[in-house]
């Protein structure tokens, strides 16, 4: 019997199943296995999926993402068949030839029902295992409904920028409510009741439909600037539709302009974008001020948004994002990351946007299909014919290479130059000793320059393994020398090691031939 407080992780089921088969095949045994389930009250998501095993079969599972506090299990087991297989073991037979025999005292009665007809043993099952985009709907989708109705939050507001993190929050709110609705039209009383205060419905009234329950407990706004495109406004607006939030279209270019004004004043200057001839410094300034003004209209309209609709409470405002951004550093302090809670803050953005193709179809929000589709982009500059700002053109790496870097440096536990080796060997056949030693130097620099972001960063649900956030899963300083002076000497040696013995040319001719 286990008693477990195992935490969900993508892709985590597998290793956790195949333990207790393992226990199980290799001495022979029952195993009951039973595991926390829901919210405890932090980052983690305990996802239940308790299950029996015998003999290496798994002969019951429960289910890994559920609303319910608590879940049962059983299953028929034969225990001649355990005694049967352990004898067949030939270890235990040696050792059990050594030991005094155990006394036998019979008694007049048994703990076991004597065999009867329709005593049939439970038979194994195919384990159910989802799929990671799966895991990203249930998982923090079951976390923030219990977040919502442990809190006595009335509900939760975001600003929906129409790119892929907001959206992806956005997907999961909406999965929330569908799991709500099919919960309580199985007869689910607990999440009936749940429902019905958490959404101030009339006594004897619940919610029957997803998207009438999204629109009285979900608002998303869309903050948009001279610098936001159509498409992004047009995006944010049908994927609101289609989830049924009660949706804001906000323009903020007045108190943009307010706060430079105020600046021009003070100071006597006023900045300019990049494109108008701004330097970096004036191009960023001006980026994050945008950045922020969003985060705090997001804080006073979810305070006082109920006041508004003449309900009670308040609600919580949900960040969006995600892993890689927060291990680059890729996002400005106090802007629309700082929030109450965050769903993705350890997704990858490689899953996430498999996540949108799947919940495009499975959730039914079609318009996410086109959400993956559109490059990614913080549309904080201005558009010109000649140029339109790119995340991966920002950061200088693509979302997939930082997925590679942060396995590397978490999991792995590499630093400059391990990592600069391990990549050599990884991309020998299509980058060159110095070109995998800029892009190292190039991610180290950023992180160490950004690692002071992840000391505020919002609490994330924990789904990842190489997540960059301090409070348990990275404990790490805030303060770095962002030149390496011995770890990117090093690197440079052995970039000069490689280019003298002339091997590395050799490979790569090889790898490009096959």
């Amino acid at each position: 019997m286990n008693a477990s407080g195992s935490h969900h992780q993508l892709r985590k089921l597998n290793l956790r199943i195949d333990s207790i088969k393992d226990a199980t095949r290799l001495c022979g045994g029952v195993y009951m296995y039973a595991n926390h389930q829901g919210c405890d009250g932090g980052r983690l998501y305990y996802d239940g999926c308790c299950c029996i095993a015998v003999n290496g079969d798994v002969v019951a599972q429960g289910s890994q993402f559920s609303l319910k506090d608590v879940e049962v299990l059983d299953a028929l087991i034969d225990l001649d068949a355990v005694s049967s297989y352990r004898a067949c073991v030939s270890s235990f037979r040696e050792q059990a030839s050594h030991v005094t025999k155990v006394p036998c005292v019979k008694v007049q009665y048994k703990l076991c029902q004597t065999f009867r007809d329709g005593m049939i043993p439970t038979d194994p099952v195919e384990i159910m295992y989802h799929c990671p985009e799966e895991e990203i709907a249930f998982g923090p989708s079951c976390w923030l409904w219990d977040y919502l109705r442990r809190s006595r939050a009335s509900g939760f507001l975001l600003p929906l920028s129409g790119g892929a993190d907001s959206s992806s929050v956005a997907a999961i709110v909406g999965c929330m409510c569908q799991l709500v609705i099919k919960d309580i039209d199985k007869g689910d009383e607990q999440v009936k009741a749940d429902a019905a205060r958490i959404g101030q419905y009339r006594d004897g009234e619940f919610p029957t439909d997803s998207r009438e329950l999204a629109k009285r407990l979900f608002y998303t706004v869309y903050m948009g600037t001279e610098n936001s495109s159509e498409d992004t406004r047009s995006r944010a607006k049908r994927l609101a539709e289609e989830i049924g939030s009660f949706h804001f279209d906000v323009p903020i270019d007045s108190v943009v302009s307010a706060f430079l004004s105020l600046f021009e004043r003070l100071t006597g200057k006023r900045p300019h974008y990049k494109v108008d001839g701004g330097s970096h410094t004036e191009n960023l300034g001006l980026q994050n001020i945008q950045a922020r003004i969003r985060m705090v209209l997001a804080f006073m309209m979810a305070s006082l948004m109920p006041w508004v609709h003449s309900k009670s409470g308040f609600y919580l405002v949900l960040g969006s994002s995600n892993v890689d951004e927060g291990l680059r550093g890729y996002l400005t302090k106090y802007d629309c990351s700082s929030a109450d809670i965050n769903p993705i803050g350890s997704v990858s953005k490689q899953d996430l946007r498999a996540f949108l193709r799947w919940a495009a179809v499975n959730l039914q929000y079609s318009s996410l299909a086109e959400v993956e589709a559109a490059p990614p982009t913080a549309e904080l500059e201005p558009i010109r014919t000649d140029y339109s700002q790119l995340d991966e053109v920002d950061m200088g790496m693509t979302y997939e290479e930082l997925s590679i870097y942060g396995r590397l440096r978490k999991i792995f536990r590499c630093g400059p130059v391990s990592m600069f080796q391990n990549l050599c060997h990884r991309w020998c056949g299509r980058l060159s000793p110095s070109e995998v030693a800029d892009k190292v130097k190039h991610f180290f620099k950023y992180y160490a320059i950004n690692r002071h972001k992840m000391t505020v960063l919002t609490p994330s649900y924990h789904a990842e393994s190489y997540s960059p956030e301090d409070n348990r899963f990275d404990l790490r300083q805030f303060l770095y020398n962002s030149t390496w002076p011995y770890q990117f000497r090093k690197i440079d040696q052995l970039v000069q090691d490689i280019d003298k013995d002339g091997k590395w040319v050799e490979d790569r001719r090889a790898d490009s031939q096959l």
